[in-house]
């Protein structure tokens, strides 16, 4: 199964190391970052899932949840759960779910034959509040993720979904933005009065919208 951009993300019902979680209802009218892990007691994992428990906050100002997935059970998430603390410096503080059944890795496609049959890829979903899948990213089990790049398309997909314009390549949280071609330079007028710098008709830059 593959998900598209746009499309409602799967609802579910599965245990996690905070309790039962019903996704849609636990989601609420937040954002979600859903990130599969090829297994527990996994070396790449453990560094991950420390990153993301120490970065935590920055997610919660951007009022976007954390929620991770593994196909191992409940009881082996609460072993691992003490690697990582003491390897890494951070407690578990999202929940973990414990999809032994595989129900979620089906759902959401992280299952890739091809690469490994049994274990899930490293798979990220952003989700907005309307439940829609808005950016999707798979590594191979070998590579892990950066957690600067997700809080950075966050930033983006926040600022660009309440005005006119996109980031460009590199783009991070302040700097200049583009006009979107779909607004012409009339409207850009009353959107943008401090003026642009047109570089070519269809790539005016201006500043970051507050």
């Amino acid at each position: 199964m593959t998900l598209q951009l746009g499309e409602i993300a799967p609802d579910f019902t599965v245990e996690s190391t905070e309790g039962t979680v019903s996704f849609h209802e636990w989601l609420g009218d937040s954002w979600a970052v859903l990130f599969s892990h090829p297994a527990d007691y996994t070396p790449v994992c453990t560094t991950e899932l420390g990153a993301f428990a120490k970065r935590k906050d920055e997610f919660d100002k951007r009022g976007a949840k954390l929620i991770g997935v593994s196909v191992d059970p409940l009881a082996s998430h609460a072993g691992w759960a003490k690697d990582i603390e003491t390897t890494q410096g951070a407690s578990l503080n999202y929940p973990l779910l414990a999809d032994e059944n595989r129900l979620v890795a089906e759902l959401y496609g992280m299952i890739h034959p091809k690469a490994d049959p049994k274990l899930t890829v490293r798979t990220v979903f952003i989700i907005d509040p309307d439940k829609k899948i808005r950016l999707t990213l798979t590594y191979p089990p070998s590579t892990g993720r950066n957690v600067d790049e997700i809080l950075r398309v966050i930033d983006s997909l926040q600022l660009t979904g309440k005005h006119k314009v996109a980031t460009p390549v590199d783009w991070q949280n302040g700097e200049d933005v583009i006009i979107v071609p779909s607004v012409s330079d009339e409207e850009a007028k009353e959107r943008f009065p401090e003026g642009w710098d047109e570089q070519t008709p269809y790539l005016r830059v201006v500043r970051q919208p507050k």
